[in-house]
């Protein structure tokens, strides 16, 4: 049977690299974005270039409702979810004493409600095969509890992440599923400058952006039977920054 895997946040970046990287693997993929839609069919293109499946949907995972609707259609192409690659969720700078409710409010919706919704949805499926992989993101230094007062509702929203993850994994590790999660450090992923990302490779210790290759080869593994006694781990891929 072929395995399917769900990855919220699939149409560009991280997350459209693991789906052609697992695509070419014989993985079919169902990917889902907010706004994203000329991304999504560029994702969709390259998983069926490889003779893989794929299917991208319009959501909104920071609500019940939406990841509901997008279990039920994922389902009904496929009748089954192997794989939640949780790469969903937006990033914000603002200095704490100016961030607004509804700013905080979104934050911890699209980076952290939306993996409980949907671990909750695709859990039992997994359970009835024992099998199953969980894989979220977090961010280089969400283990550590800094002060990040320019970004400390994205920042804080990663740190529970990291332990929603552990609690998953201790959850389903009987059921044979491991849930892990991947904190990424500066990544050359599309989504910032690259002059930008160029500054910070001083303080890096390996002294070099990571790119996409090096955190699909981290997900690739956490997705693996070799990893399958790996499970409520975090994985830093950060050239040794924030640790």
């Amino acid at each position: 049977m072929e395995k399917v895997a769900l990855i919220p946040g699939g149409a560009r970046g991280i997350g459209r690299a693991i789906a052609q990287a697992l695509a070419s693997r014989g993985w079919n993929i169902a990917l889902c974005y907010r706004k994203s839609h000329n991304d999504a069919q560029v994702a969709v293109a390259a998983v069926e270039a490889t003779g893989s499946a794929a299917l991208a949907l319009a959501c909104d995972v920071s609500t019940p409702e939406g990841c509901a609707e997008l279990y039920d259609q994922v389902l009904a192409w496929r009748g089954r979810i192997d794989a939640l690659i949780h790469c969903a969720g937006p990033f914000h700078r603002i200095d704490l004493l100016s961030e607004t409710p509804d700013g905080w409010r979104r934050m911890f919706a699209n980076n952290l409600d939306s993996l409980f919704y949907l671990a909750r949805l695709v859990a039992p499926g997994m359970i009835e095969r024992r099998w199953g992989r969980i894989l979220g993101f977090a961010m280089a230094n969400a283990d550590r509890l800094m002060a990040q007062t320019q970004i400390t509702a994205h920042y804080l929203s990663k740190v529970a992440l990291l332990g929603l993850v552990r609690s998953l994994a201790k959850a389903l590790a009987p059921s044979g599923i491991t849930a892990n999660a991947i904190s990424p450090g500066f990544i050359d992923s599309g989504s910032v400058e690259m002059a930008e990302l160029k500054q910070m490779a001083k303080n890096i210790p390996a002294g070099e952006i990571g790119t996409l290759d090096d955190v699909v080869a981290a997900a690739l593994y956490l997705l693996s039977e070799e990893a399958s006694y790996v499970n409520g781990a975090n994985l830093q891929v950060s050239g040794g920054w924030g640790i």
